[in-house]
């Protein structure tokens, strides 16, 4: 609109250039569930590089320039090369991930092989239609890479409250682009699986499977997760 503006000003043309206005949208957060789901119908590469978008919750992009020198197997960390102006970053990664990366072959420098990430997305969409109609389930169609981040950052609000930590973890500059996961929470789904334990070794199993402890009572320890 800029180049059209200055032609019409040189050729002495009278123009109005029309005022837009940016729609804000609150991105879809999925269930757990689907996330996963997606994750299951890929292959060992693909499962692992949708993996590490749930866990870490960096862009698309970081993940897939990924290197091997990146990786710290003994600290179980993972350095960030940030993207589009932002932070780098340290994260954790649990032993499920590190498992997963464990198999695949180390063919050259990057840990999913480099190449087009526009390639690699074209066959995720392809698989992910599949899928969403192999369960009959159209809210998969809805999941992408970005997604993934989506979903971890909200989750991490969640549990935690703590929106420093979240700005940190996607490695935002500004604090405005984080401020978007509370108002998300409130639209999150309030359906829940809850679980009790009556041992350390009930209670240890639940939190690894991702379920978060609430209360006491009657010396019954209560945990919930999100469906």
């Amino acid at each position: 609109m800029t180049v059209y503006t200055l032609f019409c000003k040189q050729n002495n043309i009278q123009f109005t250039p029309p005022r837009y206005h940016r729609i804000d949208k609150l991105p879809f957060i999925p269930l757990e569930a689907e996330v996963d789901q997606l994750v299951a119908g890929m292959g060992p590469r693909y499962a692992t590089y949708l993996q590490f978008l749930k866990e870490s919750k960096a862009r698309a992009g970081e993940v897939w320039t990924l290197r091997w020198i990146d990786l710290d197997l003994e600290a179980r960390t993972v350095s960030i090369t940030p993207e589009k102006g932002s932070m780098a970053r340290l994260l954790k990664l649990s032993g499920k991930l590190l498992a997963m990366l464990a198999t695949l072959p180390r063919r050259n420098e990057y840990v999913f092989g480099g190449g087009d990430l526009d390639n690699f997305a074209r066959w995720f969409y392809m698989k992910r239609k599949e899928l969403a109609a192999k369960l009959g389930n159209p809210r998969i169609q809805r999941i992408g890479f970005k997604t993934y981040r989506h979903w971890g950052a909200s989750n991490l609000y969640r549990q935690t409250r703590d929106i420093l930590l979240v700005k940190q973890t996607l490695g935002h500059r500004d604090i405005r682009n984080t401020l978007v996961y509370t108002h998300l929470l409130n639209d999150l789904e309030s359906e829940w699986v809850c679980k009790t334990a009556k041992s350390l070794a009930e209670a240890s199993s639940l939190i690894e499977s991702g379920f978060d402890y609430v209360t006491e009572l009657d010396g019954t320890k209560l945990f919930r997760k999100r469906k």
